[in-house]
């Protein structure tokens, strides 16, 4: 299995974090912990490797992946 290394500039990285911040808004406060906010990082980040590049999508996703909250 070969590993793809995608590298974001530091813009990007900025959009995404604010892509990070409208999603943590969106899911239930008792499930907006650090470790949730990482669950929903690591789904934008694989999500924008993939290729998506609509904040809207991103953003659902990541509400997707913390709506429960993470273990």
């Amino acid at each position: 299995m070969t590993k793809t290394s995608h590298h974001f500039d530091a813009d990007y990285v900025a959009v995404l974090r604010e892509v990070l911040d409208i999603a943590v808004e969106q899911i239930a406060a008792e499930h907006r912990t650090p470790a949730t906010k990482a669950k929903m990082a690591q789904t934008i980040v694989r999500n924008a490797a993939a290729g998506v590049t609509d904040a809207r999508s991103l953003v659902s996703h990541a509400v997707a992946a913390g709506a429960e909250g993470a273990p």
